[in-house]
């Protein structure tokens, strides 16, 4: 096994996949805490569907870099996802599920009529589950992601402090003089980024796992708000590198396998965190 992965490490397309999809799954863990603990870790499923039928909309006008389209759409979407809720008369969960639903189905839709492809079952495939286009990056993509996750991790670390009052209290964060609205603008369009970058990992359908997962399994060890999110970090870069490894030896679908980690890293922190709840009585 280790001699397979030395070989395998040779090639600039695995060693591509493994800096950038370490890189996704730290960002996404860190606005996952936030997203969860404001009981909103559905929209990353919900901004996932939209950047499929941004990108369907992009196959449609034959755009050789569907990014530029894709970015702005989701982040808009984002933008409108968080500010629904208790201005609007369609709450946030149900905005959610209806823009979710809406793009997925017009994004098929859109594949079909205009296919250029001989192989759109598994052009859908491979955009709704990640399939192997971790390991197809170019050069600017992988830079791309290198960038856009720098700035995301450098964005988290100087507002930490104002990200943590918005996510627990936002009247008292008001209060206290803090721009509720532009740092909930900032968390929507770093979360359409996130979103955006892990398609290429998971595809769109398991986005929210990675999201959700590494900040559940956290949150049954720790409690504080810092602790949590180290955790979850750390648990998500783990799983990915993990993810992507076994399935590069065992010729498993990259996305599915990273998901398959996060979930089994999440029944070991529960079963954990069990264990430490009858110890303590």
């Amino acid at each position: 096994m280790i001699e397979t992965l030395r070989m395998y490490m040779q090639y600039d397309m695995v060693r591509n996949a493994l800096i950038v999809g370490v890189l996704i799954a730290l960002c996404s863990s860190l606005l996952g805490v936030t997203l969860v603990l404001k009981r909103f870790s559905y929209i990353g499923d919900g901004l996932s569907h939209v950047a499929f039928g941004a990108i369907a909309i992009a196959a449609v006008l034959h755009l050789s870099d569907d990014m530029v389209l894709v970015m702005p759409v989701t982040i808009l979407c984002a933008v409108l996802l968080l500010r629904t809720g208790q201005k609007t008369r369609i709450r946030g969960d149900a905005a959610i599920a209806m823009i979710s639903v809406g793009a997925l189905a017009v994004g098929y839709l859109l594949m079909n009529i205009f296919s250029a492809s001989s192989n759109l079952s598994g052009d859908v495939c491979s955009t709704l589950f990640g399939s192997a286009s971790i390991l197809t990056l170019t050069k600017a993509e992988v830079w791309l992601s290198i960038i856009l996750s720098v700035v995301v991790v450098v964005i988290f670390l100087l507002f930490y402090n104002r990200i943590f009052a918005v996510t627990f209290d936002e009247n008292f964060a008001r209060a206290a003089g803090t721009k509720v609205e532009a740092y909930n603008l900032l968390i929507a369009v770093v979360i359409a980024v996130i979103i955006v970058l892990a398609m290429n990992l998971v595809g769109s359908l398991l986005i929210s796992a990675l999201v959700i997962f590494p900040a559940m399994s956290a949150m049954r060890l720790f409690r504080s708000f810092r602790a949590v999110t180290i955790a979850s970090a750390v648990l998500s870069v783990f799983c990915a590198l993990m993810g992507i490894l076994v399935a590069i030896l065992a010729d498993t679908p990259v996305g599915s396998t990273i998901v398959g980690m996060d979930i089994l890293a999440f029944l070991i922190c529960l079963g954990t965190a069990r264990l430490q709840g009858r110890t303590s009585k």
